[in-house]
């Protein structure tokens, strides 16, 4: 091991790269004889003075404060606090003793260099050649040969070019290494049919049932398993054996490449095999983990957790305490998780880092059909799409907004993408990635329809029934498709209720989760036989906006002008409204304060509507409250023609006089002779 931070050296000399640790420096099989002082001085020399360098150097900054911070919450537990958290480490260590289960047998198996391995197969004159999957901006995978000079995965490919002379790059192929994935599952197969896959070249399988039935041995089954996998693909892989998943894992990383590690279903066994275990080995504790740990409470190896169980305990959550515990006592999950929706789905690029706009619309658009094609394989749409972008600093930012209705296409991916990549601008990136999340199945019909319309709402009725009238007009949707004659009815005429067939299942979803925007009747917009009202003011678009162009040239109630008007009105409305106290905010700039919908500020049409939305909402509630006369959830209708002289409109009262008419009785049904 490296001496200290700040040590000097035997000339006298300070000798910097002592204190510069980086995910680099930590050892991978096959890196086992290098020269660890001479790698982390290169790496240091290398990287100093690079936007890599100083962002590595805020957080070892953070990470200092974190250790800080843990050193200060220590030095004040007086005895009494040590002494309590000891009696709850204790009952924690029992519960968990208690739950330890060796009746399961785990098998995890790695595939060796895996990249570089497939790479050396397609193509045998690289074999026995230090080689590097990747570019000069990253490494995907180091061959054994690579590693045995430092080279490892996740480095830059300038830095082991510096520590091996004669390094090999090859592109990545991930449609290769895709085929030899499928073919190793296809072996896993046989011996757990519910094997965890974690990622291309990793699994976990269950292999107790075979064992059983078979009347075989762990250590036989791997044998035979690894023997199988180089069968059917020429590739070699390891495997780890041992009574719980985490401990699998770690075994098999031991005799790699191409070997294997066993460990007995005994508990004695398990806690000699963690006792001297380096807790860097454990997955799930990472570079920084591993320094809060070791630099406050001196813990290096598992069974020094136990140790300093007490401090865990008052140190540390209540979920991470069990997890430290837990790892000190050598368990892990022993039952298959059950199959569970994913909860999202994404991809990501690295690249050189680049400011050109035009080049990172282009990768921008890659990253959404590769998205695409992701989803609609697993036949799925998602709801909330978030930017992840590491810029040339690397200093990583995330962004997402959550769309009205569940999507999955390229386009409309794209669009909401293209929004949130160009509140950031300009910047340099050296990394792009997107993720989709609140994923429902695409074959879910209840998922495809979250926003009702109102001409949706219309069409739902009975079809024989004639909602033309005399003074009907037509709108046409958002495809250009006629929808129907949709009714403009007076504020007279939706008074009369209509005592016929009550609503049906999809009209009373209307009302609860429909998302339109509303005109409340106390506007005075325009002027239609004294005071009409349009029935569907606004037509959803992909987006949430309004779509005015869609209105037919049949549609006259408007006129370009008076549409202008309308508007206006619901700005100065919405942005009234969000003034007073209770409405709506923006919580850090894009969270909505009242329903959780995300929307960051270079949305502003949508946020516009989604303000408008809340507000038509309130005075629904407001005006339902205080009407004291039943609402019938019946059909928007017209009043039918008559032959007599028509009497004077009734004069509405304002809201401040407690009689005004429900924005609910707009939607009722009008008409008894329907």
């Amino acid at each position: 091991m490296s001496a200290a931070a700040g040590t000097p050296a035997e000339g006298g000399g300070d000798r910097p790269w002592q204190s510069y640790h980086t995910a680099y420096t930590n050892a991978k099989a096959g890196m086992e004889g290098v020269d660890k002082e001479k790698v982390q001085k290169v790496i240091y020399e290398m990287s100093k003075g690079s936007k890599y360098f100083e962002n590595e150097q805020r957080k070892e900054a953070l990470t200092k404060q974190k250790i800080e911070h843990l050193h200060a919450q220590c030095a004040i537990l007086t005895d009494n606090d040590i002494s309590h958290f000891q009696k709850v480490a204790e009952k924690k260590l029992l519960e968990l003793e208690a739950s330890r289960d060796l009746s399961k047998i785990w098998l995890h198996t790695d595939m060796d260099a895996f990249y570089a391995a497939v790479e050396t197969l397609e193509d045998p004159s690289l074999k026995g050649k230090p080689l590097a999957v990747g570019s000069m901006s990253m490494i995907a995978t180091a061959s054994y040969e690579a590693r045995k000079f430092g080279v490892r995965a996740a480095m830059p490919g300038f830095i082991g070019c510096k520590l091996c002379p004669g390094l090999v790059f090859v592109r990545p192929n991930f449609e290769r290494y895709t085929h030899y994935s499928e073919l190793t599952r296809k072996v896993f197969q046989r011996y757990d049919p519910n094997f965890i896959a974690t990622s291309l070249d990793e699994a976990y399988l269950n292999i107790t049932n075979v064992c059983i039935e078979r009347g075989i041995t762990g250590e036989e089954v791997a044998t035979e398993l690894r023997a199988a996998i180089h069968q059917e693909t020429g590739l070699t892989c390891s495997a780890g054996v041992a009574p719980n998943r985490m401990i699998a894992k770690v075994c098999s990383d031991i005799n790699k490449p191409n070997g294997q590690f066993i460990l007995p279903n005994d508990r004695e066994a398990v806690l000699t095999f963690v006792s001297t275990l380096p807790i860097r080995k454990i997955g799930g504790i990472g570079k920084v983990t591993e320094q809060m740990l070791c630099q406050v409470l001196g813990i290096n190896t598992c069974q020094e957790m136990l140790q300093k169980a007490a401090f865990l305990c008052a140190l540390f959550s209540e979920c991470s305490a069990d997890f430290f515990l837990s790892v000190g006592l050598g368990l892990g999950g022993t039952e298959t998780p059950e199959q569970r929706q994913r909860k999202s789905i994404s991809c990501e690029r690295t690249f050189t880092a680049t400011k050109d706009s035009s080049l990172l619309f282009e990768k921008l658009a890659n990253l959404a059909e590769n998205l695409t094609d992701d989803l609609q394989k697993e036949g799925l749409k998602g709801k909330t799409l978030t930017l992840k972008l590491k810029t040339a600093d690397f200093e990583v930012r995330t962004r997402a907004v959550t769309t009205r209705g569940y999507i999955n296409s390229k386009e409309d991916i794209l669009i909401y993408a293209t929004k949130l990549l160009k509140a950031e601008m300009p910047l340099s990136l050296r990394l792009m990635g997107l993720r989709m999340s609140q994923l429902h199945d695409e074959k879910d019909d209840s998922s495809t329809s979250t926003q009702k319309t109102l001409d949706i709402f219309f069409r739902s009725s009975n079809s024989n029934l004639n909602v033309n009238g005399a003074n009907g007009q037509s709108i046409t949707n958002i495809s250009g498709q006629d929808n129907g004659p949709i009714s403009v009815t007076t504020k007279d005429e939706y008074l009369v209720p209509d005592t016929g067939t009550g609503a049906s299942t999809d009209q009373q979803d209307f009302f609860v989760h429909d998302e339109s925007i509303f005109i409340p009747e106390q506007r005075n917009l325009v002027n239609y036989n004294n005071e009409a009202v349009l029935s569907n003011p606004v037509i959803g678009d992909g987006l949430g906006g309004a779509k005015i162009d869609d209105v037919t040239p049949s549609a006259k109630v408007m006129n370009a002008e008076k549409l202008d008007d309308v508007g206006q009105l619901i700005s100065h409305e919405a942005t009234a409204s969000s003034s007073k106290p209770g409405q709506q905010l923006w919580i850090d700039g894009y969270i909505c304060s009242i329903c959780g919908f995300e929307l960051p500020p270079g949305f502003e049409e949508e946020r516009q509507e989604h303000s408008d939305f809340h507000l038509a909402e309130s005075l629904q509630q407001e005006e339902t409250a205080d009407s004291k006369r039943p609402i019938c959830s019946g059909r928007l209708a017209e009043k039918p023609c008559s032959t007599t002289a028509p009497t004077p409109k009734k004069k509405l009262k304002s809201s401040k006089e407690g009689k005004h008419i429900p924005i609910d009785a707009f939607f009722a049904k009008c008409n008894k002779s329907l």
